[in-house]
Parts: C-alpha cells; sequence; structure tokens
C-alpha cells in the first residue's frame, strides 16, 4: 500500500472533491475482531479495527503496586462451632423403634497412668520396626560397600599381575634385544647372578679335580656370554650411532617456536634453519641405498654443489671423493664395491654438517665448545683412562674425596667385574624427583645423590623392604618423605609401598598412623643416613642450615637423633 492515496469524497449533491490522505503505518498488531471466508474463492475478510493506539493513562504520582496488597498472610485461628443435635423418644401419639439400637456396656475405665504406660509400649514397638529397618539398611550399604571394596582389591590385584606380567615382558625383551646401556647392564647382572650360582653349585657338590674341570668348563661359558653380549653391543652401537646422527640433523633442522599469549606455540624458519634442513635432506639422500645410477649421479651432483661454496681442504676431499665415483658408476662398477667409497663420502659430509662455519645451527648442538678458553675450565684428569675431560664426566659418591674416575671407566669396570644393575634405583630415583617437583617447595637434596647412593639408602639403611610390610619387591616400593612438612633427604624419609605411601600422605601427625616402637625405629634410620650422608659434598652445609632454620611442623614424639 502506497505511502499518500487519494479519496474523492462528495461535499455536495454531484459535487465531488479530492482529498488526499497519508497513510501512517501502526507498528502495534491490530487485534483479531472476526472475519468471514468466501466459500467459493476462500478469500478471507477480516471486521475492521480502530486504527488509533489505546489512550494512554495520565500518569500519577500515587503508589499502585505495593508488596503488602501482594502479599497474602496465611493466619490460623481455632474456633468452637456450634452444633445443634435432637433425641427422639417414644410417647403418647409417637412410637419410635428399637430393634436397631445397641446395648451399650461401658469398658473398664484407663486411667491416665495406664493409658501413658500403652502408648509407651507402642512407641517401643515403633522404635524396635524403626531401628530394625534402619540396621537393614546399614547392613546393605556395609555390604555394598564390602562388594565395591572385594571388587576394587580384585582389580587391584589384577592390574598389579598385568604390571608385572608387562615389566617381566618388557625385561625378557631387553634382555633378547638389547639397544641401551641400561638393556646391557641388565644383561652383566644376569650374567654375574648365573655365574655365581653355578659357582655355589660346583664348590657344594665337586672337590679336587672334578671342581678344578667345571671351574675352566664355566669360565668357557662365561666368556661364550661375554662375547656373545659384545655382538650384540656392536650391532646397537651401529643403529644407535644412526639415531643419534638422524636426532640431530633434526634438532639442527627444527623451526624455532615459542609459546604466544593465547597458549598456542608459533613456528618460524630463519635461514639458518632452512640451510640445516637443505643439508639434512642431501645426506639422507647421499645414504640411501636404493637408487638408480641416474638419481644417484644426480644426488652427488647436488651434493658437489653444494660443498662447492666453501674452499677449504675437507671440501675438496668431498669433491674429489664425489669424483671419483662418479667415474666408476660410468664405468658400470657393481654397488657392494663402492660401499666403502660411499660410506667415507657420508662421513665427510656429516663432518660438513657439523662445522659451524657450513651449518651455524649445529654451533648449539656441539659438546665442544667453540671458544677455547671455556676448555680450560672444569677440566678434570682420569688416571683410569689417561685424559683430560670435563667435571660432568666424573660421577661423586658420598665417600670420594676427588674425582676418581670418569663413568665410562666406571661403566667399563662393572662390565668387567662388579657388574650391579642400577636400573631399579634408576626409576626409583625418577619417581623421587618427580614427587619432590610435585611438593613445589625448593626441595633439592633428592636431586644431589646418585644411583650408587639410593642403592645404599634402600639396601643398607631399609634393608630394601617397607618398614610398614616388610614387602621387599623394589619395583613397588618408593621413598617419600617422612615428615611431609619438611623437604626429602635421607634423615627425613621412609620406604613404603605405593599403597601404603598414598596413606602415609593423609596423616596429618605422625603419631596417628603410627605406634612410638615404630617412630623410634624409624628415627634410628634416620640418624645412620645422618651419620652417612653428611659426607656428600654440599649436604653438610645443608645440614647445617637446615639445623639453623626454624621448623613449624608438627612435633614427633621419641628419640632426638642429633
Amino acid at each position: 500500500m502506497p505511502d499518500v492515496i487519494t479519496v474523492k469524497v462528495e461535499t455536495e449533491p454531484q459535487r465531488y472533491k479530492d482529498v488526499v490522505v497519508e497513510v501512517e503505518r501502526s507498528t502495534r498488531k491490530k487485534p483479531y475482531l472476526g472475519g468471514y471466508r468466501h466459500k467459493q474463492t476462500g478469500v478471507e475478510f477480516h471486521h475492521a479495527s480502530a486504527q488509533t493506539g489505546p489512550k494512554a493513562r495520565a500518569i500519577s504520582n500515587v503508589e499502585r503496586y505495593c508488596r503488602d496488597t501482594q502479599t497474602y498472610q496465611m493466619k490460623h485461628i481455632r474456633q468452637q462451632t456450634s452444633e445443634d443435635t435432637y433425641t427422639q423418644m417414644t410417647k403418647i401419639g409417637v412410637y419410635v423403634s428399637n430393634m436397631a439400637d445397641k446395648l451399650m456396656i461401658p469398658r473398664k475405665y484407663t486411667t491416665a497412668e495406664e493409658y501413658h504406660k500403652m502408648i509407651l509400649e507402642k512407641v517401643i514397638v515403633l522404635q524396635k520396626y524403626w531401628r530394625r529397618w534402619l540396621a537393614m539398611k546399614n547392613v546393605t550399604k556395609l555390604k555394598v560397600d564390602r562388594q565395591k571394596r572385594l571388587d576394587w582389591e580384585k582389580q587391584e590385584e589384577i592390574k598389579k599381575r598385568e604390571e608385572k606380567e608387562m615389566r617381566i615382558k618388557k625385561e625378557f625383551e631387553r634382555r633378547m634385544n638389547p639397544k641401551t646401556k641400561e638393556d646391557f647392564d641388565l644383561l652383566y647382572s644376569a650374567l654375574e647372578k648365573w655365574r655365581l650360582e653355578e659357582l655355589e653349585k660346583i664348590d657344594k657338590t665337586l672337590s679336587g679335580a672334578e671342581r678344578k674341570a667345571a671351574l675352566c668348563q664355566l669360565l668357557d661359558q662365561e666368556t661364550q656370554l661375554i662375547g656373545s653380549i659384545g655382538r650384540h653391543k656392536k650391532d646397537a652401537d651401529t643403529d644407535n650411532r644412526e639415531k643419534i646422527i638422524q636426532s640431530f640433523l633434526n634438532k639442527a633442522a627444527a623451526p624455532k617456536k615459542w609459546r604466544g599469549p593465547d597458549g598456542n606455540f608459533t613456528h618460524m624458519d630463519t635461514p639458518y634453519t632452512i640451510r640445516a634442513q637443505e643439508l639434512r635432506d642431501i645426506y639422507n639422500s647421499i645414504c640411501f641405498k636404493y637408487l638408480t645410477q641416474d638419481e644417484r649421479l644426480d644426488v652427488l651432483l647436488t651434493l658437489k654443489h653444494t660443498v662447492k661454496e666453501h674452499d677449504c681442504k675437507l671440501t675438496q676431499e668431498i669433491i674429489e671423493l664425489i669424483d671419483r665415483e662418479a667415474d666408476l658408476l660410468m664405468r658400470g662398477v657393481r654397488d657392494s664395491n663402492l660401499e666403502g667409497l660411499r660410506k667415507r663420502i657420508a662421513t665427510l659430509f656429516l663432518q660438513y654438517i657439523k662445522t659451524p662455519t657450513f651449518n651455524p645451527e649445529a654451533a648449539r648442538l656441539l659438546k665442544v665448545p667453540q671458544d677455547p678458553s671455556t676448555l680450560r675450565q672444569n677440566i678434570y684428569y682420569c688416571a683410569s683412562c689417561n685424559q683430560y675431560l670435563p667435571s660432568v664426566e666424573f660421577q661423586l659418591s658420598t665417600n670420594s674425596r676427588t674425582v676418581g674416575r670418569c663413568r665410562k671407566c666406571r661403566n667399563l669396570d662393572n662390565d668387567a667385574r662388579t657388574r650391579q644393575d642400577y636400573s631399579h634405583y634408576r626409576l626409583m630415583l625418577r619417581d623421587l624427583r618427580r614427587l619432590e617437583e610435585s611438593y613445589g617447595d625448593d626441595s633439592k637434596v633428592a636431586f644431589l645423590l646418585q644411583e650408587n647412593d639410593l642403592r645404599y639408602l634402600v639396601e643398607k639403611i631399609w634393608n630394601s623392604q617397607s618398614i610398614v610390610s616388610a614387602w621387599d619387591d623394589l619395583y613397588d616400593l618408593i621413598l617419600v618423605r617422612w615428615d611431609k612438612h619438611r623437604e626429602w633427604s635421607p634423615w627425613n624419609c621412609v620406604l613404603l609401598t605405593k599403597e601404603e605411601s598414598s596413606a602415609h600422605e593423609r596423616l596429618e601427625t605422625l603419631a596417628e598412623g603410627y605406634g612410638r616402637e615404630l617412630i623410634h625405629k624409624v628415627q634410628r634410620k634416620h640418624a645412620l643416613a645422618r651419620n652417612y650422608f653428611s659426607r656428600l659434598p654440599g649436604m653438610s652445609e645443608h645440614m647445617r642450615r637446615r639445623v639453623a632454620e626454624p621448623h613449624d611442623g608438627p612435633a614427633v614424639e621419641g628419640i632426638s637423633v642429633n
């Protein structure tokens, strides 16, 4: 409908006038006042409604709505209503039948005392049924809790059994296919246990010449087993060397990344990382074995163009070897005869990649610092291998006053003579450090100990068993804080199973969960640990600082260990 319409209005008879009417758009919805529908066409016709809106109500200062007028208050009032009754009796002129009448005989009179006694008996009966219902409810709850506890214990037992089976399976796999230093320590430890068992059996059953012959046979078997372990170690070193090279190349070629304010990581490639990626791809290409002659020549040409950017003795030697292999390939020499030459090219190119002048990203991954002045700091002499090594290559023990032998010599001596397996204590030390990090109280002593120190603490101080249940499976034992309000130390720890440690952490005071005798026993072990580990470098200073600090934790009743 248009906004303006023209309407013809009859002003006088036979006289009309055009009136311009402006249409106002109504913003309100017109009410439906009924209408009708044409039966043939189906068109609906609605009754008209007024276009003018309702008259606005005048604003008044009188408060029309009040909480008091809208709130209904309930009132309870006792009242006595009147009730009219009547009786009809037989009299002259009126007969009332007595056929339906009943003879009421009064019962025994009940006194107030008897009434209250009866009420008490009824209340006692109700209490019996109520208490019976409560007892049945509690018994049902106890049955449900007991079943849940049995199910949980069953699940825990199944979980422990599966973990043990998985651990045995993993240990068997480690023995069959050793890859790391820990795997070979496990093999040497098993070899030493077997040797001691056989030696004990020979000493008990044989003597004289038979014993000497059995010892010679045992020595031959031990030699064969050591040789087999050595061959496995050689193969593992070859595989590990390739993994180390690939890890070095991937770290050098990795883009720079940092965490943004939104928590997402941003990755950025720099010219140095792009250069490292190109060198990594070329190295992988020249180490790939299954290439055709044309593909191999293409890879060698790419390598030649890459190293020609720098002119030095190393690049000249690489170019000379590339030309030699290309000439031999053109002459039709078999790949098996070129294997040594290709290894030389790969080795020299890897040396090229590790040179910071040609690959700047390699500078942050090399162990040898580029500044010669830093090599003169923290350098110690190993009397066993006659080498000067940095301080990180030496391992300090609790009773050492000098640096002693380096790690490599210690490991070699362990493989040759003692053959100790520290994998259990390594896992225990890792769990201990992770637990101490979760406290967030800047604990340091746990990070000063080494595997052999933890081994002495577990075996000599705590006898390799839980102080509570005497459980001796090292995989289930863990060292936790004796007093959780103080940081962990050899004189503030206790050896428990994982379930016992969870219950120990929930104790507010030690006297709440342990008796006087056990507390005294633990404190005596703490005194032994304090006397032994006070010789650890840096430990005595830490002890003096801790003793000088005030302690606000809960007091523990028992003997003094000072």
